[in-house]
């Protein structure tokens, strides 16, 4: 509270926030009144710390609505929002606590998509996406050490345009995929070697970075969701070691035990699978570890 605001003032705007916060007592589910209470006071102690204005608020308004409007099955502004205001890793450090020696998580994304075509071990998810090819090999096990036989393992990347299957308008599936590891643990796969691109900003939260002079550019990466019975389902990405960008993600979501050494290979040399290569490609290993579900 400023000095400029008188005991009177203060007084009315405190009774206001505790009557805001009284209308959820008959709420009937004490987590969802625990929030919406919490909430109220948060909200109502930023208005009164910044003295928002009515033309500040209505602007605002004018943000989040145009937020709504951009939003479909293809973009999501608002978890492009949640992004860049750090909110979405902090929610995920909160409901992925430290466990052992368990691979740490960090940002799901907006471009997610369900139903990713199935390719085996050893197989290839570009389907076609420019980039340079890349041999990303790895094993899934436990806390304790023991391989984990099954594991569903989703992987999804942009392409050498910074573009997504999805913001194409053309309907490919391409740069994305589901692999199950064998009965050692170990999955592997060709991909593209991950490059940075900007996320969208075309719509209010590319204009609210401009607006602030922050950049819309992430790190290169390759996201993975890990998923397997009796285990803690893991989203998480890995990143280029040396990028310029680990520094300045724009959605915070560097971790430094998620940067791996993208090692680049000279056109010609033998592929681990015996795959005829004629231009560089680059190979990766990334060994995952899982804690138990419900920790």
């Amino acid at each position: 509270m400023t000095d400029t605001v008188s005991a009177e003032q203060e007084h009315r705007e405190a009774e206001l926030v505790e009557r805001v916060a009284r209308s959820f007592d008959n709420c009937a589910d004490p987590r969802l009144k625990q929030l919406m209470t919490s909430l109220v006071h948060h909200l109502h102690a930023f208005v009164r710390d910044v003295r928002l204005t009515e033309r500040e608020w209505s602007k605002a308004i004018e943000f989040l609505t145009s937020a709504g409007h951009i939003t479909d099955d293809k973009h999501q502004e608002f978890i492009l929002l949640s992004d860049v205001l750090g909110i979405s890793m902090q929610t995920i450090a909160i409901n992925n606590e430290a466990y052992g020696n368990a691979t740490e998580a960090t940002v799901f994304g907006p471009f997610f998509v369900e139903d990713s075509p199935e390719i085996p071990v050893g197989g290839d998810i570009s389907a076609g996406a420019s980039g340079e090819p890349c041999w990303v090999e790895g094993t899934v096990s436990d806390s304790k050490g023991q391989p984990v036989a099954g594991a569903r393992i989703e992987v999804w990347e942009a392409d050498a345009d910074g573009l997504y299957d999805v913001q194409h308008d053309d309907g490919r599936t391409a740069a994305r995929g589901h692999l199950f590891t064998d009965a050692e643990g170990r999955y592997s796969f060709w991909g593209i070697t991950p490059t940075p691109y900007p996320i969208p900003h075309d719509g209010p939260v590319g204009k609210m970075l401009e607006a602030v002079g922050r950049s819309p550019m992430r790190a290169s990466h390759l996201h993975f969701m890990v998923s397997a019975p009796g285990q803690r389902t893991l989203v998480t990405h890995i990143f280029v070691q040396g990028d310029q960008l680990l520094g300045a993600d724009t959605v915070f979501g560097v971790k430094p035990s998620l940067v791996k050494e993208f090692e680049r290979q000279l056109p010609g040399s033998p592929t681990p699978d015996g795959r005829a290569m004629d231009g560089a490609w680059s190979r990766v290993a990334f060994d995952i570890v899982l804690a138990p579900a419900g920790t």
